[in-house]
């Protein structure tokens, strides 16, 4: 049972490490290369941990050797266009001008049905609104429209936009102070002390989220079942 258990915590924490190291990617985005990885890497880690009869190292070396692969591809990539483009592919235009590309669509074996699926998906109903539809190497369809068919903005309304409040910090999280972030927004406990009181509060403890943006907005909401 131990040995199960120590198996799959080693195991688990190698395979963390290394989807870590590829970046912060969702499975719909990753590049063909890093889903064939992540696939080989699931299938290999599953052999050591149910079979107690093949050494760790059988499945811990082919993980690292891959890992290593991933990380000297993705070298390469960044410093050479060529490799990229081989190793990951290139956008392909789908509507171009308000026009069915049908070959590209053909060559990248993508229907018409999937097409009109995706422009519904994002508010789209005729492919004439559509000046530029784009297939991203992840598979992801990116979809412009013609300036005529955008939303407007206050810029074109001729209105003056007000600035927007700065992504806010969290101070406090279900009760637990971030020193760190209190320190990052150069505050202090004194200002801890008088925020919370002028929201009603005694201790940062009554507090399930604190945050504080850079123009000084506070935002609080307060524990459940707290007075």
């Amino acid at each position: 049972m131990m040995t199960a258990f120590a198996r799959t915590v080693i195991l688990y924490f190698l395979i963390m490490t290394g989807l870590r190291l590829m970046g912060k990617r969702q499975i719909g985005e990753l590049e063909p290369g890093e889903l064939v990885l992540t696939m080989m890497i699931s299938d290999l880690a599953t052999v050591p941990m149910q079979d107690f009869g093949i050494p760790l190292l059988a499945g811990v070396i082919p993980i690292l050797t891959l890992l290593a692969l991933s990380m000297l591809l993705s070298q390469l990539s960044l410093t050479s266009l060529r490799f990229r483009r081989l190793a990951c592919g290139a956008p392909s235009i789908l509507i171009r001008e308000g026009v069915l590309q049908q070959e590209v669509m053909r060559k990248n074996r993508y229907t018409l049905d999937e097409l009109l699926e995706e422009l519904r998906g994002q508010g789209i109903t005729s492919v004439e609104e559509v000046k530029y539809a784009v297939l991203e190497n992840s598979g992801r369809l990116s979809v412009l429209p013609w300036a005529r068919n955008q939303p407007p903005t206050a810029e074109k309304l001729g209105l003056e936009a007000r600035e927007e409040a700065t992504l806010p910090v969290v101070l406090v999280n279900d009760g637990r102070l971030l020193r760190r972030n209190l320190e990052a927004r150069g505050l202090d406990e004194v200002w801890l002390r008088e925020t919370l009181r002028n929201q009603g509060l005694s201790s940062h403890r009554e507090a399930f989220l604190l945050t504080v943006d850079e123009g000084g907005a506070v935002r609080c909401v307060k524990k459940e079942g707290r007075a």
